[in-house]
């Protein structure tokens, strides 16, 4: 079985010897799994596994399907150092053979890497050891006081400084060189002196770039025999170092006499100078487009005004606690979420939702923190605090999503894993091959201006040089022209503002992988209640059945009821109410709250059942009362025909009608009616634009669904109605078992199951904490609209990803030929190289300015 692995385990959710049991039987199911032992009294587990057959991700995955909590950590570490997608994967390849890490990911665009870990097993100060072992520096979390964003905002801002003043010194060095490059070039030769104050001017060019070896060009060196001889692979700065080394070595073995040929001090220096000023742009973007997730946690508040014993006191936001009382006065930031106890005010909630109007709040309203009292004063009692707070709640998604990077990278990462090898290999080749066989090169070539027929030589910048001269500087020059750092770049640089731009518009994707697979959504399927509809049920109707009015229906309008509360219906009402206050639903709710405003006294039940999908059993002091649908009546064998004809009238009508039954005999039907969000229809409509299918499921009745979807736009045959709570997965699954990619959009816990077993699940942010966890995007707001937005974001981000990579494979494709043919000095393919880089990162910058309001398009921004 070979070597194996030994992993101790906390696990959490075990209440007796049969869950040790179940847990050990499902991790003794899985390949390479030697032993499995599981203990419930000390909710411990040990495992013996061999790592070439199962993993510590695997082991976890097993442990949660079962429906255990193992315990876990995951940290975001900021690191330092990175300079291309391989660096990257030298971290993750580092952090994975940790024992008890579970995953890691290196993201080059962030400068940060998450790892979920086994705190049993290993600890925080081991990872950042890790971390520096393979060359690179963490950013510690010591205990001063200083907040981790602080720390890397510190570490940005000094990177920034560090690789300025690199670009500073090397050019205040460089522009001496340059200058007699100019004359060499763009003069004539015969213009450059022998000697400066006394100096050969060959030993002024080496002491000028000798310092911008040794000061600029340390870190690349440094990093590449780490790379080397550490990670045992090749990087950019490999690369960079042979490409500035081959030149410098190459001058000054002519300067002493050891070679024959022409000096290229110039470019070896200029090449440092170049990447460096490269680096240091590709610094400041970086940070500019960490800008937008910045931004949001600068809105924290720093203080709070705590009210305690009717006396105010400001203190810290560190210190507020749940269940402090503050105020809020006009204009002032909410410090942290909370619900509002006392006052009323407009709240600007634009920088959580992105929805521009201010939102009324009132007493037992909830409020977010960071939000903007608009006027009117507020006390609030928080429920929220620190790291629980939905601001900081949004940046972690964010930072989450930013970690997890699209499919589309790891094909990035594959031809980055062999890039490099695959470069030297190539620059070695045609150095080589130009050294050997220059002339039948030149005769391939025909007309490019490589050789010289008087001088019987390679031209290179006006003059001849010998064959092993021209094949040095086809050397360095395809090394240098061939670093993947805009490859790398391209996605996370792409995703990293896509994200954000989620952000700001209230929608949250759980990771990269999530961004990209929004884009091939191709059919929608929404929720009724909550989503499509406000939630916000109200009674409409009650009909009162009995031997005398069976036969007209006894059916009283809304103003009659309210003007007449002691005819029947109010008893018809009054049994309902009753019946139903011990249940949650927004149905029963809506008629408890009506028999409270007409002053109907609403007794509590002696017991209470509820009978998911089809209605409630209850039992009131005057009987056996059912309340739900026609099935529930049957299964109770109560005849629902006497009815039927005032149920179809009102579920015509999109009301959701319910038989009342008391001892076995029908006495009623009550309605109730939902009102359908303002923009359901346009997002319907904006969907089916995009050629998205759309559908609705509901457990409603088939003729109230068909009245909703008719009214928003869906069709008949895209309704799925009288679905079961526990079917509503069954249906998304039976919905994709043809291929199609679908999105279920929902706001319950009954919905928790469908949005797992969906292509993409969707929460709409104001529905449960449930449903938010089992699902993919998070819309903050409570707008189905956003969905398109979602979808949107999505296209746009991954569009930009495309245009990156296209530039940056383009780039790499057309500049290694012309390398490998000589055409290029090694100082422009480093001036090139670096450009690329940055090109990358401006196109990505530039998408910030996208509104996802209307469809991206490669050309122009909106249309």
């Amino acid at each position: 079985m070979g070597s194996t692995t030994q992993m101790q385990l906390d696990i959490g959710g075990m209440s007796c010897a049969n869950c040790s049991q179940a847990v050990t039987k499902a991790l003794d199911d899985i390949e390479g799994v030697k032993t499995a032992n599981v203990n419930f009294a000390t909710d411990e587990g040990h495992v013996e596994y061999n790592p070439k057959q199962t993993s510590a991700s695997e082991i976890y995955s097993t442990i949660k399907d079962a429906g255990y909590d193992p315990n876990s950590r995951t940290i975001s570490i900021g690191v330092t150092g990175m300079s291309c997608a391989n660096c990257s994967e030298s971290i993750e390849k580092a952090l994975r053979s940790v024992p008890g890490v579970i995953s890691a990911t290196a993201n080059f665009a962030t400068d940060e890497a998450t790892v979920e870990y086994n705190p049993v097993e290993t600890s925080t100060p081991q990872l950042y050891e890790t971390i520096e072992d393979v060359g690179y520096n963490p950013i510690r979390d010591d205990d001063d006081g200083v907040s981790e964003r602080e720390r890397r905002d510190a570490a940005r801002q000094a990177e920034i400084r560090h690789q300025l003043h690199l670009t500073l010194f090397g050019t205040a060095l460089s522009l001496p060189l340059l200058g007699f490059m100019a004359i060499r070039l763009l003069v004539s030769p015969d213009l450059l002196p022998e000697s400066v104050f006394g100096v050969e001017f060959g030993w002024v060019e080496f002491l000028l770039t000798t310092p911008v070896q040794a000061v600029l060009g340390w870190v690349f060196y440094r990093n590449a025999y780490k790379a080397i001889v550490k990670n045992r692979t090749a990087n950019m700065d490999v690369l960079i170092a042979l490409g500035s080394s081959t030149a410098y070595l190459y001058s000054v073995a002519v300067l002493l006499g050891l070679i024959s040929g022409s000096l290229y001090f110039d470019t070896a220096a200029l090449i440092l100078v170049f990447i460096t000023l490269g680096n240091y742009l590709e610094a400041r973007s970086k940070g500019r487009a960490s800008e937008a997730l910045q931004a949001l946690l600068e809105m924290e508040a720093d203080t709070a005004m705590v009210v305690e014993d009717n006396e105010e006191r400001e203190v810290s936001l560190d210190e507020v606690t749940v269940g402090d009382r503050f105020k809020v006065r006009p204009g002032e930031k909410i410090p942290t979420d909370g619900i509002v106890v006392d006052g009323e005010s407009a709240v600007d909630e634009s920088m959580v939702t992105g929805e521009s109007v201010p939102v009324e709040k009132i007493e037992g309203d909830e409020v977010v923190g960071s939000t903007i009292n608009e006027n009117g004063v507020l006390i609030i009692e928080a429920t929220k605090v620190g790291d629980e707070t939905a601001l900081q709640q949004i940046v972690q998604t964010v930072k989450e999503a930013q970690s997890r990077q699209p499919e589309i990278q790891n094909v990035a990462d594959r031809i980055s894993a062999y890039f490099v090898p695959a470069v030297i290999i190539n620059a070695l080749f045609w150095g080589t091959v130009w050294y050997l066989f220059p002339e039948t090169l030149a005769g391939f070539v025909n007309g490019l201006p490589l050789w010289d027929p008087v001088a019987g030589g390679p031209q290179v910048a006006g003059g001849t040089v010998s064959t092993f001269e021209f094949g040095v500087i086809v050397f360095a020059s395809a090394v240098l022209i061939a670093c993947p750092c805009a490859l790398g770049l391209a996605t996370p640089a792409a995703t990293m503002v896509g994200t954000a731009i989620g952000a700001q518009n209230g929608v949250l994707f759980k990771g990269g992988d999530i961004l990209e697979r929004v884009k091939d959504t191709d059919s929608v399927v929404f929720d009724k209640t909550g989503t499509l509809t406000k939630g916000e049920m109200r009674l409409t109707d009650v009909v009162v059945l009995d031997e005398s009015t069976v036969t007209d229906g006894g059916t009283f309008t809304q103003q009659e009821l309210d003007a007449s509360p002691d005819r029947d219906d109010a008893f018809v009402l009054r049994i309902a109410a009753s019946a139903e206050s011990g249940s949650e639903h927004p149905l029963a709710k809506a008629i408890v709250e009506a028999a409270k405003e007409r002053d109907i006294n609403v007794d509590s039940p002696v017991s209470f059942e509820n009978v998911p999908g089809h209605g409630i059993r209850a039992t009131l002091d005057e009987g056996e009362v059912l309340i739900g649908n026609r099935k529930l009546m049957r299964d109770s064998d109560i005849d629902p025909e006497p009815a039927e004809g005032t149920m179809e009238r009102l579920e015509e009508e999109g009301k959701t009608a319910m038989l009342v039954a008391l001892n076995g005999r029908l006495i009623g039907v009550i309605a109730n009616a939902d009102t359908i969000k303002n923009s359901a229809k346009k997002a319907v409509s904006a969907l089916q634009d995009r050629g998205v299918e759309v559908m609705m499921i509901t457990g409603d009745n088939e003729r109230t669904a068909h009245a909703v979807a008719n009214e928003v736009g869906i069709s008949r045959e895209n309704v799925r109605a009288e679905v079961l709570p526990e079917d509503k997965s069954n249906a998304v699954d039976a919905i994709q078992s043809d291929g199609r990619h679908a999105m279920m959009v929902g706001d319950g816990v009954n919905d928790a199951p469908a949005l797992a077993a969906a292509y993409v699940g969707t929460a709409i942010g104001s529905g449960t904490d449930v449903a938010i966890e089992a699902a993919d995007v998070t819309l903050m707001r409570d707008d189905p609209v956003d969905v398109v937005k979602a979808i949107r974001i999505s296209d746009a981000t991954i569009s930009k990803i495309k245009q990156n990579l296209v530039w940056a494979l383009g780039y790499n494709t057309a500049m290694i030929p012309l390398a490998s043919l000589g055409l290029l000095q090694p100082m422009l393919a480093a001036g090139a190289m670096a450009i690329s880089s940055v090109s990358v990162l401006t196109n990505s910058l530039l998408f910030r300015q996208y509104v996802p309001d209307h469809d991206y398009q490669l050309f122009g921004w909106n249309r």
